[in-house]
Parts: C-alpha cells; sequence; structure tokens
C-alpha cells in the first residue's frame, strides 16, 4: 500500500476533516484535521492499513507489538495479528496505558481522587514479558510526537528493545530523534497541515467559528465563554 492509497482510505472513511476550523492539541489553531477515531469502526480498512504496517515490519524481527491506549490498542491488535500470519510465528499484541495517580480529595476527608500523570505504564503483565523482547511501537497520528516518545521511554525501561516506531499518518513531520532516535520511523502517510498561534489565526481574523466536534474545539468554545 502506498502513501496515495492510504490516504484514500483515510478520505473515504471521513477521517481527513478539511476546511474546517481546528484548534489542536498544541491549542494552535487550523484549517484541516485527521480524525484517528473514525478509522477504527471500519474493521476491514483498519485491518488493511494495519497488514500495511505488518508489511513495513516484516523483516525486523519483531516479537511483540505495543501502543499507547485507548485507540492504539485497535493497531496493535491488528497488526500483531498480521506480522504473526506473515512470519509465520506468534507476534504479541499490547499496549501502555496511562499512569493514573490516587491522591487525597481537596474536597472531602477520607476520600480519594485520581488523576493522570501524563505518563504511560505497561501493566497487566505486560511488563513481564517486555523484558529484551524486540518490539514495535504503533501509533495511529503524529502531532507532536509526545505519547509515541513516552512508551518508548516507558519500554526502554523495562529492558525492550524498541526497533521502531510505526505510524498511519505523521502529519507533524516528526523526526525518529523527536522520539527518542528510534531505529526506524515508518508512516503510511505523511501531511503538513499548517497551524498558526491564536493571534495569528487567519481562520480567526476571518470570524469563522471553531469545529467544537474535534480536536480542542469544545474546550477552547468553554474557555471564551
Amino acid at each position: 500500500m502506498n502513501e496515495q492509497q492510504t490516504l484514500r482510505i483515510l478520505t473515504e472513511v471521513g477521517a481527513v476533516i478539511t476546511n474546517s476550523h481546528i484548534v489542536y492539541t498544541s491549542n494552535r489553531h487550523g484549517a484541516t484535521y485527521v480524525n484517528k477515531d473514525a478509522i477504527y469502526p471500519h474493521t476491514a480498512e483498519t485491518s488493511r492499513l494495519c497488514h500495511a504496517m505488518a508489511e513495513r515490519f516484516a523483516d525486523d524481527n519483531v516479537e511483540i507489538v505495543i501502543a499507547p491506549a485507548i485507540g492504539g490498542v485497535i493497531l496493535s491488535q491488528w497488526t500483531a495479528h498480521h506480522l504473526s500470519e506473515i512470519t509465520g510465528r506468534e507476534v504479541f499484541g499490547v499496549y501502555a496505558e496511562k499512569e493514573v495517580l490516587a491522591i487525597p480529595s481537596p474536597k472531602r476527608k477520607n476520600r480519594l481522587c485520581y488523576a493522570e500523570t501524563g505518563n504511560f505504564v505497561i501493566k497487566r503483565g505486560y511488563d513481564e514479558i517486555v523484558a529484551e523482547k524486540n518490539i514495535l511501537v504503533v501509533e495511529d497520528v503524529l502531532t507532536t510526537g509526545g505519547s509515541a516518545k513516552k512508551v518508548i521511554e516507558t519500554v526502554r525501561a523495562l529492558g525492550g528493545n524498541v526497533i521502531g516506531l510505526g505510524v498511519l499518518c505523521n502529519r507533524g513531520g516528526i523526526t525518529a530523534q523527536d522520539v527518542g532516535n528510534v531505529p526506524k520511523l515508518t508512516a503510511l502517510a505523511n501531511m503538513k497541515l499548517d497551524a498558526w498561534d491564536e493571534a495569528d489565526c487567519p481562520l480567526c481574523a476571518k470570524g469563522i467559528p471553531v469545529n467544537p466536534d474535534v480536536g480542542k474545539g469544545k474546550e477552547y468554545l468553554a474557555r471564551k465563554k
């Protein structure tokens, strides 16, 4: 599968939104958005994309595929499944999840509340099988590369050998160096999307409404009230 075919699939399932007013996770604004959540309901297309990903790493002796939860869980499972078929040996599919800490509630005595730290942890026994294994990290969309980098660092801290990072779409121009100097970074599609600070956003200047349905649009509009 080439880049054009990948982009065609992403467009057909409604994952590529254009001519809109998007607020990205970085709080910058733009006109185009890659909505990864639109991909996963389409199981056949998701499988095709992951098969293409598996082909890119078929000769790298991958033993475990891991991804950041939540959406990445689907990618790790499908990619591991196709790698198992291609190589003729079982490749495990696991995931990393966001670290959550219990802290005393500031409002109610003897109660706890829970907060994400922004880091990733590998639990549920998966941490025990990562050490000294060849690990492929997979991700859907790279924007800043932050989540992928944290998963890579977590795998390495457990003694895993990260052989590469595979992504469906690299929309941030992220390099291997940006995500911890991985030996191999492969994207099925690359998209260079313009992004502006709010003060310089031409869409804001024209009064084009922010899209509340994707990205951080809803949060942005709530802050503006």
